[in-house]
Parts: structure tokens; sequence; C-alpha cells
């Protein structure tokens, strides 16, 4: 697989970016590099190895569900700028 100029150039209309022909050139080589290097990783032998996700070993990252007692109304709107009935008071950002 190759990729052509005019390949760079269709993308390029789709995400409607301007390029100068050096711009086109450069991404051309740039992407067929990357496509030639794709190319040698399909020559690996990857018989008998199994899909992975993940690099590491991970099953479960969650700890246990604990309840916790919650902290009290006063020291959680110490440090908030603005509070009303219980409630973070914030500005409106409907009219």
């Amino acid at each position: 697989m190759s990729i052509q100029v005019k390949d760079v150039e269709h993308v390029a209309k789709l995400a409607r970016l301007n390029l100068t022909d050096e711009e086109r050139e450069m991404f051309t080589e740039q992407l067929n590099a990357i496509l030639q290097y794709a190319e040698k990783l399909n020559e690996l032998d990857t018989e008998g190895v199994e899909p992975t996700t993940h690099v590491l070993h991970i099953s479960n990252v969650m700890r246990e569900d604990v309840v916790h007692e919650s902290l009290p109304q006063e020291k959680v709107f110490r440090n908030a700028p603005d509070e009303e009935d219980g409630q973070f008071k914030v500005p409106a950002v409907l009219e």
C-alpha cells in the first residue's frame, strides 16, 4: 500500500486544510514511512501470542465499596465561594 499526493490532497480537503506543495510532499513521504514500518511489523511471527488489551496483567483495579461517614456541611462549604440553602451557589448559565 502506498499513499499518493492525491490521497493527501483528498484528506486535506475533508479536513478543510490548505496545504502548500511542500507540505503535500512532506506528508506523503511521512505517511508512506509509517506504512512501511507497519508492513515490517506484519513480518513478525505472532503465532501463539495471545492478543492483549493491556501490557500489564491487571484484572480488577477497583477498590472495595466501603461506606464512610460524610463530611459535615459546614466543613464542605468552608472553602466554597458562595452557598445558599445547603447548596453551592454558582452564576446562572441560562437566561
